[in-house]
């Protein structure tokens, strides 16, 4: 399988998501400007979407949206329990908490990292992102992960998304156990593995 990716970009959900099950995958780097493969491969052809995460299997089928790669990769690995079984109750609780990151968190910061975004826009967007992050806070004050006291793919999404606060100059610091919850799972040996691959760490 192949993951097309960007540096530190939501693709990195998946990444960890294949880490944490075990999972090869062949990683290819896109630039997203220029819409390129490192390889000079023309990245519409392959995903005319345009953007990260896509994946590549090996019989030739293409899958985008992050949400749904994630799922796809941790149903390959059961074991991982990194996604309740499919038709349980508790799966639908994993896919609630990523329609949650995808809808509330993920696309919210799209304007902040855009030097176009006017100043009151800019500040709208911040407090829109801290009041959504505000339920999560009350979710990880009772339990380490999203669905309780199993790590799961929602919970590597939620960290990749959050590590974006830095980059935007997000203040969170009123957020400590989201800021715990960073800490934690960025100590975990499957994200540290996914950080080095995409050269976000040493």
């Amino acid at each position: 399988m192949k993951l097309y990716y960007s540096p530190g970009a939501c693709s990195l959900s998946p990444h960890i998501v294949a880490e944490e099950a075990g999972l090869a995958l062949d990683l290819v780097k896109i630039d997203m400007k220029t819409k390129q493969t490192e390889h000079g491969e023309d990245f519409l052809a392959i995903n005319p979407k345009g953007y990260v995460p896509t994946l590549q299997l090996d019989n030739g089928e293409v899958l985008t949206e992050g949400p749904a790669i994630v799922q796809y990769l941790a149903d390959l690995k059961p074991e991982s329990a990194l996604a309740p079984a499919n038709g349980s109750f508790p799966r639908y609780r994993l896919q609630e908490a990523l329609g949650y990151i995808n809808s509330e968190l993920h696309k919210t910061y799209s304007p902040l990292f855009s030097s176009d975004t006017p100043p009151e826009v800019r500040k709208d967007r911040e407090d829109y992102l801290l009041k959504r992050y505000a339920f999560i806070e009350r979710v990880l004050a009772k339990q380490p992960y999203l669905l309780g006291d199993q790590f799961t793919a929602a919970d590597a999404y939620l960290f990749t998304v959050t590590n974006w606060a830095h980059l935007v100059k997000l203040d969170l610091s009123s957020l400590p156990n989201l800021l715990a919850f960073q800490k934690r799972v960025g100590e975990r040996p499957a994200v540290q593995a996914a950080m080095r691959a995409e050269k976000l760490i040493k």
